[in-house]
């Protein structure tokens, strides 16, 4: 009756082991570590610099606890955090010798201190959110009439072109404030153009105004089209704080949209502000320029002496290449960089889409220079540096172009980021600043597993004294769920943050819940004159319709809390949903299989030890009835 078959057993030893193996991890910390990555795409982090990061600390005496390279860079550990400063210190002087023009971005890192056996099975640690490891928090205010101003202006060249292509002549074409007013000196000329627009610009809404001499079109973007440029904003600036943030190193930054124009970002571990805000500032641009491929003009450029109205610069791979100064196209016409692969040879490559003025602008450039390399260019602080420079085949039209060459799909992947997002869309605004230390992240942390601690054992002392051994299995069973759900957080590589340790404290209680109305129930029936066998079958099958009720009660509370909420509401959320999952497991399945493993073997079970049983009457019968 209270048997269970070999694979149900399988299953709970399972669940026990895959919790365990990816629990361990967490009880390991973290070990300070520097981290050296590429500040420019052009310099790629290889096997050759991590022998150099080698060889720089073996000649300053510096010790360390193993280096490693992967797809961010090169990382080495330490013992200590001084030890730590001191090779930050020794390889920042060896890889940028000009700290104004720095070629490496060498940050300050945290490291999982895991064995590898753990690591190599990916059981890592959870990651620690701001409050509890210490970090900055910025409120960014998007200039959402920036964006407008910059969409305008834009579209304004455009307009200018069109009309220029169709022989439409104006009499000047200005932005007054959210309008484009283009003027005219006959209504025949105006009602062309406005034929063309209607055609060629459909985010604009056209009317016409002015009488006699002083004909004009005024132009304004449609609704769906300014809410188009805001999300548009909020999208590529999100990108573009992804693509920076990744310099310093840390480990789960939090970036995301708060409301209609802010965005919020977290940098967990991070305690230099200025170097943060200095990073969020940046902004790229990108621009495409001609190669002056000139017999003879790179080598005088080596030499010092470049040719008027050109640049040298340092091609991907490190080869010298010579750039002229005009630029044919700027990165505000480049409207999506995807990877992909060349349709003939299957390289990998890159292929970008241009707005109607820049297809245009492009395909001249490329029918005009046929066989010669035309370069495109990051241009951040004033400096530039050469994302990829290829040879024009052919014209282009269309709109659609393609960068294929010495690219590998990691490379293609990179390039397409940085083109997508190598600039801010809108200029932003710190709004909001603040700052955490990593001593009060370390206090919250101590006070949350105390807090977590304190009321587990309150909850055992309770379960113990009253159910006694059924309040021992719930125990077992509620430090099973326990087990279970930071094994999940692991595996899911969750943030964990004080919300998180609240919510894991809830999910103690409401999972002892479901142990007290299983061990109730055997109560009753033991009340109602059952043998004890059948007692403990009953009082599980009817406890668990209850239970399952009213964690999908809860449940649905908690998934509308991750939908709709945002923040540490969310945190909060993750851990409150899977808590509710682990705690239906380790109450039914994993209490259930102790109570036969103790007592389901025994056929003439006598009594059960759960504690006084109170029968009609308000006599108490044996406790060990």
């Amino acid at each position: 009756m209270n048997r269970y078959p070999l694979w149900k057993y399988v299953v709970v030893a399972l669940a026990l082991i895959f919790g365990f193996v990816f629990t361990l991890p967490n009880f390991f910390g973290e070990s300070p570590a520097v981290q050296v990555s590429s500040a420019k795409v052009t310099l790629k982090v290889d096997t050759a610099t991590q022998s150099r990061v080698e060889d720089i600390l073996r000649t300053a005496g510096i010790a360390h606890d193993g280096i490693q390279l992967d797809n961010v860079g090169v990382k080495v550990r330490f013992k200590d955090t001084d030890t730590q400063l001191k090779a930050k210190d020794a390889i920042e002087r060896a890889f940028n010798p000009d700290p104004a023009d720095a070629q490496y971005v060498v940050a300050l890192n945290l490291l999982s201190a895991s064995p590898r056996w753990l690591t190599a099975m990916h059981a890592l640690p959870m990651y620690l959110g701001l409050d509890l490891r210490g970090g900055v928090h910025f409120l960014l205010q998007v200039d959402m009439k920036g964006a407008l101003e910059k969409r305008l202006d834009s579209t304004a060249a455009d307009l200018r072109s069109l009309l220029r292509d169709k022989n439409l002549r104006h009499g000047g074409i200005n932005r007054d404030g959210d309008r484009i007013v283009i003027k005219f000196r006959d209504a025949e000329t105006r009602d062309g153009a406005r034929l063309q627009l209607s055609n060629n610009a459909p985010d604009l809404l056209v009317a016409e105004a002015g009488a006699g001499d002083d004909l004009r079109l005024i132009a304004t973007l449609k609704p769906e089209a300014l809410k188009k440029i805001g999300e548009f904003a909020i999208k590529q600036n999100i990108n573009t704080l992804h693509n920076r943030i990744n310099e310093l190193g840390v480990a789960e930054p939090v970036i995301q949209q708060q409301g209609a124009d802010r965005i919020v970002v977290q940098l967990p571990g991070v305690q230099d502000t200025a170097k943060a805000k200095d990073i969020l500032g940046r902004t790229a641009t990108l621009e495409i320029r001609m190669v002056d491929d000139t017999p003879g003009a790179l080598d005088a450029a080596l030499a010092g002496n470049p040719p008027f109205g050109t640049e040298a610069y340092v091609e991907r791979g490190g080869s010298p290449l010579l750039v002229k100064k005009q630029v044919v196209l700027t990165g505000d016409r480049l409207t999506d960089a995807q990877p992909g692969f060349d349709g003939q040879n299957h390289e990998p490559a890159v292929h970008l889409t241009l707005d109607s003025a820049g297809a245009r602008i492009f395909k001249d450039i490329t029918r005009d220079n046929v066989g010669k390399r035309m370069a495109i260019l990051l241009i951040e602080k004033g400096k530039g540096e050469v994302v990829t420079a290829p040879v024009i085949r052919t014209e282009i039209g269309g709109g659609r172009v393609q960068i294929s060459g010495r690219m590998t799909t990691s490379e293609a992947n990179d390039v397409a980021l940085l083109l997508r997002a190598g600039s801010l869309a809108a200029p932003m605004d710190i709004v909001e600043e603040r700052t955490i230390g990593p001593t009060l992240g370390a206090e919250n942390i101590k006070r949350g597993f105390h807090s977590t601690l304190w009321g587990f054992v309150a909850i055992a002392v309770f379960m113990i004294l009253y159910y006694q051994m059924f309040g021992f299995i719930s125990v077992v069973a509620l430090a099973s769920n326990l087990l279970l759900l930071v094994a999940l957080l692991s595996l899911l590589q969750a943030t964990l943050t004080l919300p998180g340790i609240a919510a894991i404290a809830l999910t103690l209680g409401m999972a002892i819940d479901a142990n007290v109305l299983i061990n109730e129930r055997i109560r009753e029936e033991l009340r109602a004159g059952m043998p004890p066998q059948a007692a403990i079958a009953e009082g599980y099958e009817r406890a668990f319709g209850t239970i399952l009720d009213s964690n999908i009660t809860t449940l649905i509370a908690g998934l509308a809390l991750l939908i709709f909420g945002s923040g540490p509401v969310r945190g909060f959320a993750v851990v409150h949903c899977l808590g509710i999952m682990t705690s239906i497991f380790s109450a039914v399945l994993i209490s259930r299989s102790l109570v036969n493993l103790i007592y389901g073997r025994q056929k003439k079970l006598a009594k059960v030890s759960i504690g006084a049983i109170w029968k009609p009457g308000n006599v108490a019968v044996d406790r060990k009835n």
